[in-house]
């Protein structure tokens, strides 16, 4: 089965229809890939997957759990990151650690052991007890995935998560998505970066509401014809009609 199923999932807000009766599925352990410009839907899309939302239409699960009846249950079994918010900042590390861990509801033991070998993992042991905002974007995307993941979900919805950080961070915090793939994490990505497209198993383009594309990076380079993802993504959002999320 499946990990997340959608059929016909829509989100109407008044006249206008941000997300217009989208179908897909995601495998179980595999890298799935949510592209789409500014405007596309996606984020509508993930907040309604994540139980945030309720959708005007169509029916969806996550992780086995219905999105309008069982949201409870959706968050307790997946994780999230985004850009914009992952951690509190005028908290340090392990404080970040034991606050989200308690959400996730790990035991004590469980909390203890987490808050000894993520810091040593991550290579901030010695930064244990720094405030989370003094810490460098690409340090801090790292700690925040590495969080999101702390009650091992069965997948994890990351919202554009290496924005502003350098490239050899973010082959660093793919590298970090690699590990979680391999203990039966799926990962839910967006990302606007396109030499990221290229390490997802598979992808979805969105615009203006709905996929206009889903398939292999490599497919969907042969289909359009293109060198790169960059190519293929162009060809497709150059169509889109509208501009804000």
């Amino acid at each position: 089965m499946p990990v997340i199923q959608v059929e016909n999932l829509t989100k109407r807000f008044g006249n206008f229809t941000a997300v217009d009766a989208i179908t897909f599925d995601v495998h179980a352990g595999e890298i799935f890939g949510f592209l789409g410009a500014n405007g596309a839907g996606k984020t509508t899309a993930i907040k309604m997957l994540c139980g945030l939302s309720k959708p005007s239409a169509g029916k969806a699960t996550v992780a086995g759990f219905d999105i309008y009846s069982q949201t409870e249950n959706i968050k307790k079994h997946i994780g999230y990151m985004s850009q914009k918010f992952s951690l509190y900042e005028d908290l340090n590390i392990l404080e970040n650690i034991e606050f989200f861990g308690g959400i996730y509801g790990l035991t004590d033991r469980q909390l203890k052991e987490k808050s000894e070998t993520l810091p040593e993992m991550l290579g901030l042991k010695n930064d244990a007890k720094k405030l989370v905002g003094s810490l460098p974007p690409g340090r801090k995307q790292k700690l925040a995935f590495s969080i999101a993941i702390l009650h091992e979900p069965k997948i994890v919805f990351l919202d554009e998560p290496t924005g502003g950080v350098d490239p050899v961070t973010r082959r660093q915090f793919w590298d970090l998505i690699y590990d979680a793939t391999d203990r039966g994490i799926t990962v839910f990505v967006t990302t606007h970066y396109m030499d990221e497209a290229e390490y997802c198993n598979r992808l979805s383009i969105m615009v203006d509401g709905v996929i206009r594309a889903l398939d292999t990076p490599q497919n969907l380079k042969l289909r359009y014809n293109a060198a790169s993802m960059d190519e293929v993504f162009y060809a497709l959002a150059r169509t889109a009609k509208r501009t804000g999320d």
